[in-house]
């Protein structure tokens, strides 16, 4: 892996699954890495396992704002410059519309698609005046499909894709590099933020029979990360061999 050794990457939704287990690569391959979530406490000994030297933690929840930017002005103020940052935190509120879940529909909305927009301003300023950085934000296979249920999370993956796409056009003038990944079933707590009676075991079976490791995500990170700087890897969809959908 070339152009990921010295980095200072920061990354939402740290403290388990994609995000955490993404921080254990690129500290492997000399990254440095800011890592902010809700539980401190796994933040914590996440930063134990890395080493203190390779990275800082913070307190944070995506749906506000202010915490988003002070989490990136933190990491700056750490490191003296920020390269990546890795829009990763969501949730997945699986459950037919008429199931009415308004306070998830908020959830969903206030994580995957506001905290991508707070994760984007914080950053967008210091990367324009570096003239150098790279956005990586998360979106799913449910941006590109819809099924029963999905409607709430489809949308707000699908807003993930747009708002990327956007942004990709709109700053090519400061050398910034934007990419989205599209994960399919991938080993995380995922599942567990799907509370609809009925719905939530099947999901749960799902994802045990079909998952990926996490560590798949993380190397599509890389992967991203790597390429010259004259490379802009825009969008990777992947799933496991067997997920039809």
């Amino acid at each position: 892996m070339e152009n990921i050794a010295g980095k200072v990457v920061v990354i939402t939704g740290a403290s388990s699954g994609l995000g955490a287990e993404t921080a254990r690569h690129l500290v492997k391959e000399g990254a440095r890495v800011a890592l902010g979530a809700r539980r401190l406490d796994r933040l914590e000994a996440l930063a134990g396992e890395l080493g203190r030297e390779n990275c800082i933690v913070f307190k944070m929840d995506v749906r506000e704002r202010e915490q988003v930017q002070a989490f990136v002005e933190h990491a700056i103020k750490t490191f003296g410059r920020i390269d990546v940052m890795l829009n990763n935190a969501g949730v997945m509120p699986l459950a037919p519309l008429e199931m009415l879940r308004f306070d998830e529909w908020n959830q969903c909305i206030d994580v995957n698609i506001k905290g991508v927009l707070w994760g984007i301003a914080a950053a967008l300023p210091h990367f324009k005046a570096q003239k150098a950085g790279q956005f990586i934000n998360v979106a799913s296979v449910a941006g590109h499909k819809v099924g029963i249920g999905g409607a709430i999370y489809s949308a707000s993956k699908y807003s993930v894709r747009v708002i990327s796409e956007a942004l990709r056009q709109e700053v090519k003038a400061y050398n910034i590099r934007t990419t989205v990944l599209s994960p399919g079933a991938v080993d995380t707590e995922l599942p567990a933020s799907v509370g609809a009676e009925g719905v939530a075991a099947g999901v749960a079976l799902f994802y045990e029979t079909h998952a990926i490791p996490a560590s798949s995500f993380a190397r599509c990170v890389l992967f991203a990360m790597s390429q010259p700087e004259d490379v802009d890897i825009n969008e990777i969809l992947f799933r496991p061999t067997k997920q039809e959908l």
